[in-house]
């Protein structure tokens, strides 16, 4: 198990800044969610034959304090020919009210040994520039050219876009996966609003009711190169208060 811990080192009204930012963003719920995974469908020589899994994702915090995200995906694919392989990825970030620094872990074993494992710490500085210092799986130090955001931030950029009507977010965005040194360009589209009761019964919950939420599809791609082709993308539909559903 993995976690991060943070302490407040200072009262929020002592930090303009962060309250600047807390005043034009939407409040952002305190939730927990789980989702299970199953194979739409496969196609090509190596793709798997059947493929489950299962998201837990666990986020709290706020403008003031910063905020805390927990998330572990286990998944089981099975292949064509030969035995099956179960990945199981945990990681756990601490990301700043203010949107300017990021911690991050991040661990991922296959077949229940550990292949990988992440550790590190992002900051901006004033000239937009994200300083990255990681300390597993090797020490090392290296800088990325902004503007940038981290995931929540981003999150809160994409529901107010959102919300004042526009259709599409360009952003540079750091989110520690991977070896922890790459961040990415992405496009978000984002469609209609609706406030109408979704159809599966499980996300029929009073406190998403009347709460407007917009389908969202995320390009995510190699930094420099957005005319290409997008590495993956993430479609869900987000709610105003940052919960997301439909995954």
């Amino acid at each position: 198990m993995i976690s991060l811990r943070v302490l407040a080192a200072a009262i929020c009204a002592a930090t303009p800044v962060g309250q600047a930012f807390a005043e034009r963003a939407l409040p952002l719920a305190n939730h927990r969610a789980v989702y299970d995974l199953s194979l739409l469908k496969s196609s090509g020589a190596k793709a798997p034959a059947q493929a489950r899994g299962r998201i837990a994702f666990d986020f709290s915090g706020s403008a003031c304090e910063g905020y805390v995200q927990n998330f572990r995906q286990i998944t089981e694919l099975q292949p064509s020919e030969g035995a099956a392989k179960l990945s199981d990825m945990r990681s756990a970030t601490f990301e700043g009210g203010d949107g300017a620094d990021f911690r991050f872990k991040v661990e991922t074993k296959v077949d229940n040994s550990r292949t990988d494992e992440v550790d590190g710490k992002a900051k901006k500085s004033a000239d937009a520039r994200l300083a990255i210092d990681l300390a597993k799986p090797k020490r090392t130090r290296l800088e990325l050219a902004g503007p940038m955001l981290f995931p929540t931030e981003h999150l809160r950029k994409i529901v107010e876009t959102a919300a004042a009507g526009e259709q599409l977010l360009e952003a540079r965005v750091f989110d520690g996966t991977g070896d922890g040194e790459k961040a990415f360009d992405t496009l978000t589209v984002i469609g209609k609003p609706t406030t109408e009761p979704p159809q599966e019964k499980v996300a029929r919950v009073n406190a998403l009711n009347n709460i407007r939420r917009w389908p969202v599809a995320i390009s995510y791609f190699e930094l420099g190169k957005k005319d290409g082709q997008q590495i993956y993308v993430l479609s869900f539909d987000l709610y105003e208060n940052g919960v997301s559903r439909a995954l």
